[in-house]
């Protein structure tokens, strides 16, 4: 079970960027995709020649389920330091700070995990000039292949520039003896594909803002089969197993060949990342991408009942710094002031973007019509593999789920349905998310 033509050409710089210019290019060197990686690790690290001495990071579980497989073949081909992170990490700047010094002697980093330990490697790698690589350990997410790490600093959660891994390594029987949870996390996190375009088309169409279509041409092929029959992930069956792993390769790649999260984390990802930053410490955990799943139907919903009624009258918001930092406290509140303040509307722009989309509506819809999936049909792929698709299959509550819809806006720059429906007035006449 090789990787697709679409994956080599892309990692040899040979495959033609749809959106015009030079071929595609990705830092990572390799990708390596197989029914089992068993036996073929020490070989995989020497290919990558990383230098004399690795440092192989991972949690508990983690470790238990592959790092010391991984150490042992690493120890064949340079001097190993284990850094073992406590159970449950959190990606914050603390942390990756201290995997920086815990490496300092180390020539490179070697990831053991998934979403935390990735962005928590790819971070402290960036910031001391290390590269790094990873042995994935879940399909839960798709930043394997990104160069931007999702951390928290002074609780405010932030997609920040890292570096991309210089090689992926990824066992199939290791991704299906995952646990469910993080299967359907891994389908949840790809389910964002439409909403996420679709708000960035509307950025682009309404404020002039860059746009791509190569991402979501990577992703096309494999998409397609992956949404219309998800049943095999829990089964066992490693041909959907490589199908959902390719899809977060290759979402990733978007990112990276875009220098940034816009093909993959718009409105959805905010209301996510707002309910991490925001929930109460006594609400039970979930993983990002069954947060992903839910949020992307609210914006899938929200996204068609914009579109299905006349062009949206904006007005300046009535929100002020002070605000924030009431509902954020100083540090995190003055912070997302700064990302807001680059989108807020004044009453001038406010009459700009009006014109806008009077000129623009018909046209922004018919775009967005081409490339969405609806709600139900998203809603129906996550239901084939029993996964959370509502509030309260996360036991979030109403109030505080709507709280998160209307204020995730908030805390990014990032323009999206999400703003069109505040600014209009949406959600003050009541939005059932």
């Amino acid at each position: 079970m090789g990787m697709s033509d679409l994956l080599q050409q892309l990692l040899s710089g040979t495959l033609a960027d749809i959106d015009g210019g030079e071929a595609l290019a990705v830092p990572t060197k390799t990708v390596v995709i197989e029914r089992s990686l068993k036996g073929q690790e020490s070989d995989l690290l020497r290919e990558l020649d990383l230098g004399s001495r690795l440092a192989v990071v991972s949690d508990p579980t983690t470790r238990k389920v592959l790092g010391r497989r991984v150490e042992r073949a690493a120890a064949a081909v340079a001097e190993v330091d284990s850094i073992v992170l406590p159970e449950h990490p959190h990606a914050d700047v603390e942390l990756a700070e201290e995997i920086a010094e815990a490496a300092q002697s180390a020539d490179a980093l070697i990831a053991v995990g998934s979403g935390t330990i990735n962005d928590l490697c790819k971070y402290a790698g960036a910031q001391t000039g290390k590269p790094y690589a990873v042995f994935a350990t879940a399909p839960s997410m798709n930043g394997y292949t990104s160069v931007n790490a999702a951390i928290t600093r002074q609780g405010h959660k932030k997609s920040i520039q890292a570096q991309g891994a210089v090689g992926v390594m990824i066992d199939l029987e290791v991704f299906a003896a995952a646990p469910p949870r993080m299967i359907r996390s891994g389908l949840g996190d790809s389910l964002c594909r439409p909403t996420a375009q679709a708000d960035w088309l509307l950025a682009h169409r309404l404020l002039d803002l860059p746009y791509r279509r190569a991402p979501f041409a990577l992703l096309a092929e494999d998409e397609a089969l992956l949404f219309a029959e998800p049943h095999g992930l829990l089964s066992g069956d490693l041909e959907s197993m490589a199908l959902l792993a390719r899809t977060l390769v290759l979402s990733g790649f978007g990112m990276t060949i875009c220098g940034g999260s816009q093909p993959a984390s718009q409105g959805e990802h905010l209301i996510a990342h707002y309910i991490e930053m925001m929930m109460a410490p006594d609400l039970p955990a979930s993983f990002h991408g069954e947060q992903i799943a839910v949020t992307t139907l609210t914006m899938a919903r929200l996204q068609e009942r914009l579109l299905a009624g006349p062009a949206p009258v904006v007005r300046a918001p009535r929100i002020e710094a002070a605000d924030f930092e009431a509902r954020y406290g100083p540090a995190t509140g003055r912070s997302c002031w700064q990302e807001f303040a680059e989108k807020r509307l004044d009453d001038e722009s406010a009459e700009a973007l009006n014109q806008r989309l009077a000129d623009n509506w018909p046209q922004i819809a018919e775009e967005v019509a081409a490339i969405s999936i609806s709600a139900d049909k998203l809603r129906d792929t996550m239901l084939g593999i029993d996964a959370p698709t509502t509030p309260e299959d996360l036991a979030l509550p109403e109030e505080f789920y709507r709280d998160a819809v209307v204020h995730a806006r908030e805390i990014r720059d990032r323009f999206t349905f999400l703003d069109l429906a505040a600014d209009s007035g949406l959600f003050e006449a009541g939005l059932a998310p």
